[in-house]
């Protein structure tokens, strides 16, 4: 736990430090209000229900809004191949940096996850996939476009599945 952690912390950016500033200066500020209007006891309570709000919210959605807009990307799943002779699927796909800022480095997740004729349990099996690859692609500039190829190794799932694509970028 202590690793992921301090890998979090590793991967913020000014942005994400300004945003958690600023949250934790607003659930001060309104903090300080309700303590200065108590003689007011539901605008106080108000104020300090907003405040908590603030704090617990603002952190963690406008840093999945903030990453969405700055680190913006186009993932493209090309093709993908299981082969006959070995245990093996081929993934191919490109990847897209459309934000105005160049990227470090883009974390692209792979996951395979099975499929049936039941839209139910095909929602089901996109949350749990049965196997996961990732790579990191690095340097990746404004408008460019990165193509990459994924060896999926050993895959031994017979029947019908579908591969789905995910990265995230800084």
């Amino acid at each position: 736990m202590k690793e992921k952690i301090t890998a979090f912390l590793h991967t913020l950016g000014m942005y994400d430090y300004f945003l958690f500033g600023s949250a934790l200066f607003l659930f001060l500020l309104f903090l300080i209000l309700a303590m200065l209007l108590r003689h007011r006891f539901f605008l106080a309570i108000i104020l300090l229900l907003l405040g908590f709000t603030l704090l617990m919210f603002t952190p963690t959605v406008g840093y999945v809004e903030l990453h969405k807009y700055l680190y913006k990307n186009t993932l493209v799943l090309d093709s993908y191949k299981k082969l006959h002779f070995t245990q093996v699927v081929v993934i191919n796909g490109s990847l897209h940096n459309i934000s105005r800022f160049d990227f470090k480095e883009c974390l692209i997740e792979v996951s395979a996850y099975k499929i049936t004729k039941n839209k139910y349990k095909n929602f089901i099996y996109k949350l749990k996939p049965f196997q996961k690859i990732s790579i990191v692609e690095k340097d990746i500039h404004k408008n460019e476009i990165r193509s990459f190829k994924i060896l999926m190794e050993p895959f031994v799932y017979q029947k019908d599945f579908n591969i789905s694509l995910g990265a995230s970028c800084r």
